[in-house]
């Protein structure tokens, strides 16, 4: 080889191998391929068995959502429900290796609610605003980006991005009718001492707080000045090839003036109703991009660099990150430390372990029970 020759093979290889690479990987078009559990090593006995766990620990969340949420929400002050929702399903979920299915169950081409795990949704448009320089970095304060008083005083000024996407901003307001007092407050003490309480220094503690995150939402529309459904329609769920079925919706008198259109800042959850309404399939397009690392088929969609700090611990709480919950304390046994996964009321679940090149989403399946499912998933995986 001469010295020419060697030199373009050096210089191009590497980039020769990462493509082939990546035309090795599959990505569903309109339809995904089915594989048998054995032709990606797996063990369908067992993989049969995480199934029917699945099915048979159905969570007990009423099938009417409404009643739902005004049981689990009963005790705190002035709950009501203020955003769209709808009646549940059954239990359906779907495992997919190495980018094929080997096993679903249940209607996963249904729409239903999936609370929280709209949050993981919202980290992707954080990131896209990352990726966009629409935000320079997540330590600088959102008072910086956000000129109304939603950041005013000597406390919420100091909130930063990255606060918000840790939950541990402890903002102090109320947005929309809700006050963050009133969400979760303490079950005992006076309701007027957790209003007065001295505040928190921003980035110490985690406080699961919706009222915050749906601050995440709005100050998120302050910054691409369009509504987050079509950021998010636009920049990942159509070039992922989900279909147009999906829904994000915010409260009923959510709708702020964004350069004299009227634009609704969608939740973050369905905590109050609302949040991301979207069938199994489309979920699992949207995990499949991030066990992608970012990239579908040719087009890098999300930068790798945002998914990897999006899973890393936070440090006010070691199980979670950017809206998205890690195993790095090992609470699921048998499944791998790296696996991270959204989360949402009544068991809802997008799972994603790099080790395995897993994915499974999984719906209205028993919270409790989440971690023995996924070992017995992790257990049909056949160790080389």
């Amino acid at each position: 080889m001469n010295r020419k020759a060697n030199f373009f093979f050096i210089l191009y290889f590497p980039l020769f191998v990462n493509t082939v690479k990546a035309q090795q990987l599959y990505f569903p078009d309109t339809g995904w391929l089915v594989k048998n559990p054995a032709e990606v090593g797996m063990n369908k006995i067992f993989l049969d068995s995480a199934v029917s766990f699945a099915i048979k620990n159905e969570n007990s969340v009423e099938y009417d959502l409404r009643i739902a949420n005004i049981k689990a929400y009963a005790k705190e002050p002035d709950y009501k429900i203020l955003g769209p929702m709808k009646q549940r399903g059954g239990p359906a979920g779907v495992v997919i290796k190495n980018g094929f299915i080997v096993a679903q169950w249940g209607d996963v081409n249904r729409v239903d609610m999936t609370f929280s795990v709209t949050k993981s949704f919202l980290s992707a448009v954080t990131g896209l605003a990352i990726d966009n320089g629409l935000i320079k970095n997540v330590n600088d304060p959102v008072n910086d980006y956000v000129k109304d008083d939603t950041y005013d005083g000597p406390h919420n000024s100091k909130v930063k991005w990255q606060h918000l996407l840790t939950q541990t901003s402890d903002w102090s307001g109320c947005q929309f009718g809700i006050c963050d007092w009133a969400d979760r407050p303490p079950k005992e003490g006076n309701i007027d001492d957790w209003k007065n309480r001295k505040l928190l220094e921003p980035g110490s503690q985690f406080e699961y707080n919706d009222v915050r995150v749906n601050l995440l939402a709005y100050s998120l529309l302050q910054v691409w000045r369009q509504a987050l459904p079509v950021v998010l329609k636009n920049k990942i769920m159509d070039p992922i090839g989900a279909s147009t079925t999906w829904r994000w919706h915010g409260y009923d008198n959510a709708f702020v003036n964004m350069d004299g259109l009227m634009m609704q800042s969608v939740s973050g959850g369905g905590h109050h109703g609302g949040g991301i309404f979207i069938n199994t399939m489309d979920m699992a397009r949207f995990g499949l991009l991030f066990l992608r690392n970012g990239k579908w088929k040719n087009q890098q969609l999300l930068s790798p660099k945002w998914i990897h700090e999006g899973r890393q611990p936070s440090a006010a709480n070691k199980s979670y990150g950017y809206l998205w919950w890690t195993n790095s304390e090992n609470k699921w046994k048998d499944v791998p430390a790296s696996t991270y996964y959204a989360a949402g009321f009544g068991g809802n679940f997008i799972i994603i372990d790099d080790e395995h090149d897993l994915l499974v989403v999984t719906r209205w399946i028993d919270d409790k029970k989440i971690g023995e499912f996924m070992a017995l998933v992790n257990k049909s995986i056949e160790k080389k």
